[in-house]
């Protein structure tokens, strides 16, 4: 080892791992993690880095639910925005939704168009997934030679008209494909009957919100793409998970040896509908923000290995969108902005819960970089791209919209205190700011 020639060396006496926090040292050589060693380990370095005293090193975040909207919907949010505030986040790896942008990825020419629209205006590594949408069976198979991390699909009405709802006789000709193809659909599951019966009565009363979008309709559609999972086989993953009701079904298939993932979202793990004030259209969400005991076993669900990953969804819109002016949460856009956020909101949030650095590690990088074999990414090993984040874990700030790097400056998190803070970020190896634009695209291996 005393040969070796490293670009960076860094000493940490936190380390994050996902089974633990320790001291060592990490090598850095041509991008990658080279080796991790023994804390204080001597290497002939170029350049030699020590965490200071209080903070930890952690690898880089993997968000693997993050709406950019570049290109047709770029003043929602653009690539250039979206990546600086991830990169402010302490995520150094984003996967990007085929929708809000318009055209959306449901073919290879619209994710050329993605892939254009992203060129030198990136400050983390991104890939994009593909969509599935009403007719589009026969580009899945080209859009995963390209390289995409695999579909999404909508049960019910996904917002924007372009982007289609698969009925669920669809969703399962699509999972036959998908199975074939050795590729994962992720889905936003709520039961389109359900919520065509539940009351539409609008207005600024959350409540009144919360009940058109009852857990019924997401537990129902749970179920229907089990069962559609059960009898093709095909991996599937389950988007932003908002009902706890839904935990013990999909415990369940998970015993019974169904491919099924699940993620939730920081906003779902922080606040509760009890208190959303009236006209606060800042949290409208779908799935919606739910009760206290709904967000408490939410938590439980993580502990317990139910569910398996965090990303954000990162659904930004213009501050017009939101509707403020009336607050009527019927007319507002549903989407919270925070992937600059999310790892100080899980942080803090966990605190009550005994939630430990390596948790944050596993369900916010390590898990979804296997789930959705994003090569290189996720854990602090040899061979891995050197995506590192120095953090505070006991620093706070006050979260002020007018600081965040998102573009549109609305976010239910303002105004509140959150734990940790992100201190440096080394991409690939290289400390990098907001103006570095050192991102790369990347694509499944």
């Amino acid at each position: 080892m005393s040969t070796t020639v490293a670009d960076l060396l860094i000493h940490a006496e936190k380390t994050v791992f996902t089974d633990g926090v320790r001291p060592a040292t990490v090598v850095i050589k041509d991008e990658k993690i080279v080796a991790v060693e023994s804390f204080g380990t001597s290497v002939n370095a170029d350049e030699e880095l020590n965490v200071p005293r209080g903070q930890v090193l952690m690898p880089g975040l993997l968000d693997s639910h993050v709406h950019v909207n570049e290109p047709g919907r770029t003043q929602w949010e653009g690539y250039e925005s979206a990546t600086r505030a991830a990169l402010a986040g302490g995520i150094t790896t984003i996967l990007d939704m085929p929708l809000n942008s318009d055209p959306p990825t449901v073919d290879v020419d619209n994710l050329d168009l993605k892939r254009t629209a992203a060129t030198g205006k990136l400050s983390v590594d991104v890939g994009f997934w593909g969509g599935a949408v009403p007719g589009n069976k026969d580009d899945l198979a080209a859009l995963w030679e390209r390289g995409v991390f695999g579909f999404k699909c909508f049960t019910a009405h996904s917002g924007i008209d372009e982007y289609g709802c698969l009925p669920y006789r669809e969703i399962e000709e699509d999972l036959e494909e998908i199975s074939r193809l050795g590729a994962v659909m992720i889905v936003h599951a709520e039961d389109p009957e359900i919520l065509a019966g539940a009351p539409q009565e609008f207005g600024p009363r959350y409540a009144s919100y919360l009940a058109s979008r009852p857990p019924e309709a997401e537990n129902a559609a749970i179920e229907h793409v089990l069962d559609a999972a059960r009898r093709t086989g095909a991996r599937v993953h389950i988007l932003h998970l908002s009902s706890a009701q839904a935990l013990e079904p999909i415990r369940r298939a998970k015993e019974e040896g169904l491919r099924v993932t699940v993620e939730t979202c920081p906003h779902y793990l922080t606040f509760a509908a009890e208190k959303i004030p009236d006209g606060a259209t800042e949290y409208k969400c779908a799935p919606p923000l739910r009760e206290e005991a709904n967000r408490r076993a939410l938590w439980e669900g993580l502990k317990s290995g139910i569910i398996d990953h965090i990303a954000s969804d990162h659904s930004p819109c213009t501050v017009d969108l939101k509707r403020k002016e009336s607050g009527d949460f019927g007319q507002a856009w549903g989407g919270v902005s925070s992937v600059q956020l999310g790892l100080p909101a899980v942080w803090t949030a966990g605190q009550e819960f005994g939630v430990e650095l390596s948790d944050i590690a596993r369900w916010f990088a390590a898990n979804p970089a296997r789930t959705f074999k994003v090569d290189r990414k996720g854990s602090i090993c040899a061979g891995n791209d050197a995506d590192l984040v120095i953090f505070d874990p006991e620093e706070t700030f006050d979260v002020d919209v007018e600081f965040l790097e998102h573009k549109n400056k609305i976010s239910p998190y303002h105004g509140r205190t959150l734990r940790g803070v992100v201190h440096t970020i080394i991409l690939r190896g290289r400390t990098v700011d907001r103006d570095s634009m050192h991102g790369r695209m990347i694509a499944r291996a």
